[in-house]
């Protein structure tokens, strides 16, 4: 029984959470994590009779070997890039906010460090307070609520409950766009400026935008935003989004059909940033970096440039330190 007068870490945790990655790119790997992943109501909310036949009969018996193999095309010496990158940013974000006597875990949604097991250590070694960080700049169900159920879900069985805070969105914070602008216009001045930006987000089915979810109008608030920041007009940037699933209509325009109607309607030369990305991952870059650009090219275009995520940079730590500093004040620091 865990001790309620240990103080052997801050009292005080910012909890960031991603979405999650195999733990291997290897087809039992990805078949394992794509289970949790596609079991998850707040992903797929089709009634379960129904689903479940099709998940375990169909999908897990031939995605896996097939997202095995994009997985090995960007996978590192030291991992899943996902996991890798979300490590540097949480050390990063540790060390500046040490004076703060604030701790930093980082924990996933699917595979590991999952967050049960990581609220629980917290809660063992003495964390009271906590602020919970999905990093997903804009809000969706289905994976900002799944962060949160995974949260609460994992308290449920606790007696003394922390203080809980959560961050929701930052879509439109000056600092998120900030960051963001930095990002393309150092990006511009090392490899120069293409004729189109693309903004690709993350999709989702477009009836989970007609029940309610604001994603869909926090990713058209974020491309407004940053394409004012930038100074471009409206011509020079284009919003779509990526990675559909299933025959059901997704969030429109599709990345994947635009790059080839760019390449067709004569730009040659065509820049991708993935906003809705906190790090680089499969996403970004397999579908966008390698994908992406072959079907630009495959259509005529000359030249694709993926502009990486925010990753472990200093406007990111700076952006998230802002956000914590806010959503903690009147916590007051060392008490429990």
């Amino acid at each position: 029984m865990p001790d309620s007068s240990r103080a052997s870490s801050p009292a005080t945790t910012v909890l960031l959470v991603n979405l999650g990655t195999p733990a291997a790119p290897t087809a039992s790997a990805v078949r394992r994590y794509l289970a949790q992943f596609l079991s998850d109501r707040r992903v797929i909310d089709y009634p379960r009779w129904l689903w479940l036949p099709l998940l375990y009969g169909v999908i897990l018996r031939l995605r896996p070997r097939r997202s095995a193999r994009a997985y090995a095309k960007i996978w590192t010496a030291q991992g899943s890039p996902l996991l890798v990158n979300n490590r540097a940013l949480a050390a990063k974000l540790a060390s500046e906010l040490s004076n703060e006597e604030i701790r930093v875990e980082l924990a996933m949604t699917y595979g590991e460090p999952d967050v049960p097991a990581t609220i629980r250590k917290l809660l063992a070694e003495g964390v009271r307070r906590l602020l919970v960080l999905p990093l997903y700049p804009q809000y969706s169900a289905t994976s900002t609520a799944a962060v949160f159920d995974a949260a609460f879900a994992a308290l449920r069985a606790e007696r003394r409950l922390p203080e809980i805070r959560c961050i929701a969105d930052y879509h439109a914070e000056p600092a998120y766009i900030d960051a963001l602008s930095a990002s393309v216009e150092k990006y511009w001045l090392t490899h120069g400026r293409g004729e189109r930006l693309l903004l690709s987000f993350h999709g989702i089915p477009e009836r989970y935008v007609n029940a309610g979810d604001p994603y869909r109008g926090q990713c058209l608030t974020t491309a407004r935003l940053l394409r004012e920041r930038l100074g471009v007009s409206e011509s020079e940037l284009t919003v779509a989004f990526q990675s559909r699933v299933g025959r059901e209509r997704w969030l429109t325009p599709y990345t994947d059909a635009v790059l080839p109607e760019l390449a067709s309607a004569g730009a040659r030369h065509v820049q991708v940033l993935c906003p809705g990305f906190a790090v680089d991952c499969l996403e970004t870059l397999e579908e966008i970096a390698i994908r992406g650009r072959g079907q630009f090219l495959a259509a005529g275009g000359k030249r694709l440039d993926y502009i990486p995520a925010l990753n472990d940079s200093p406007s990111h730590v700076r952006l998230l330190h802002e956000l914590i500093e806010r959503h903690t004040q009147g916590w007051t620091v060392g008490g429990a």
